[in-house]
């Protein structure tokens, strides 16, 4: 797709040929068949651990938008999968540069052509978004969004790096629980119940 036929498709808000761009989602999950997934979140007390190291040795590591790597004892150096629901500026896009993008966001206006015609791109279906919504009663956050599609590939072990569920607020911004649209405790149980029914997933305090 050209630049320009993208953001035409952008601009009209027209899904299809946005989604023709991403890899089949049965396609990406495949891909994770019997790996060892390190999903890091963006808790602030993560900087204070010392995870890094085992965040390292997973299979695949999943960072989430600026993806802040503090230090490599606490978070690890590695980023094979970025999953964003903004844009990134200059520099965190070339710090970042060779993970497998995904957009998680329904909404598109931030997705960049590079972005959606990068190598083995995947878009998000707003059915899965609009689904997960329903449940949870909010937006979901983007982390949730992928515990929720990564719980449902062949994976051999998901564990959870850097989710507290905004206890500790995010090292990617200052705004406070009250002031983003999510449902921090309906999250917490959603993961909870997983992890209760699913021995793959661990979460890391």
């Amino acid at each position: 797709m050209t630049p320009l036929a993208f953001l035409l498709a952008r601009s009209l808000r027209r899904d299809a040929p946005l989604m023709a761009l991403s890899v089949p989602q049965a396609s990406l999950l495949a891909d994770l068949e019997g790996k060892s997934l390190a999903l890091v979140g963006n808790a602030r007390a993560l900087a204070q651990s010392s995870h890094g190291a085992a965040i390292d040795a997973a299979d695949i590591v999943i960072r989430i938008n600026r993806a802040p790597m503090p230090a490599p004892a606490s978070h690890g150096t590695r980023c094979d999968w970025l999953a964003l629901a903004t844009a990134l500026n200059g520099v965190d896009d070339a710090r970042l540069a060779g993970a497998r993008r995904l957009w998680m966001s329904p909404k598109r206006k931030r997705l960049s052509h590079a972005v959606a015609t990068s190598p083995g791109f995947y878009l998000h279906p707003r059915p899965d978004y609009a689904a997960l919504h329903a449940t949870l009663g909010a937006p979901p956050t983007t982390g949730l969004m992928l515990i929720d599609l990564l719980s449902r590939a062949p994976v051999a072990s998901l564990t959870l790096y850097g989710f507290d569920f905004f206890a500790s607020l995010s090292l990617s911004g200052r705004r406070t629980a009250r002031q983003v649209p999510h449902d921090f405790a309906a999250e917490a149980a959603f993961v909870s119940a997983l992890a209760a029914r699913d021995s793959r997933i661990i979460r890391v305090e």
